[in-house]
């Protein structure tokens, strides 16, 4: 008995591969590349301002970048624009930390109609919420990991 597919068979694989979009891989790969460098290029231009202009020093000036750029992704998302930046340049808006500013601001702004402790409040961190415990714990117990095999620092 031979286990060769049949006529239907064929005709329908045909037609599923004939109508199937072809997959683009390039241009989402480019948009994301771009706006992904171009966020992390503003960070760095907001790091070097930050030490020239303000007088801040190499340790201070990425915590002054990390802020102003969770600002800058909280407000975007606010005004709407975030979201059509996301839409074009999908991963590339997502890696740096403004993608993270957006997936916990996103979510309490679409329940800010529910009021600020019920709709805000609640769900603000509904996203990144989980994010921050797992980073929060693995921190602690590689903490205490480094602290058991290597000693106390003082």
């Amino acid at each position: 008995m031979s286990k060769e597919p049949s006529a239907k068979y064929r005709a329908y694989k045909k037609l599923v591969e004939r109508l199937t979009p072809n997959s683009q891989m390039l241009r989402p790969c480019l948009r994301a590349f771009w706006v992904g460098g171009t966020i992390c290029v503003l960070g760095q231009l907001i790091t070097l301002a930050g030490e020239h202009w303000l007088g801040m020093n190499t340790l201070t000036s990425p915590a002054f970048t990390s802020c102003v750029l969770v600002f800058l992704g909280t407000t975007l998302t606010g005004i709407g624009i975030y979201d059509r930046i996301g839409h074009y340049a999908g991963a590339g808006s997502i890696v740096p930390i403004t993608g993270f500013a957006n997936s916990v601001c996103a979510p309490a702004m679409e329940f800010r109609r529910e009021g600020l402790i019920l709709g805000l409040g609640a769900k603000l961190f509904t996203l990144a919420g989980p994010v921050l415990t797992y980073g929060v714990t693995a921190s602690v117990l590689v903490g205490i990991l480094y602290f058991i095999f290597d000693g106390p620092a003082f």
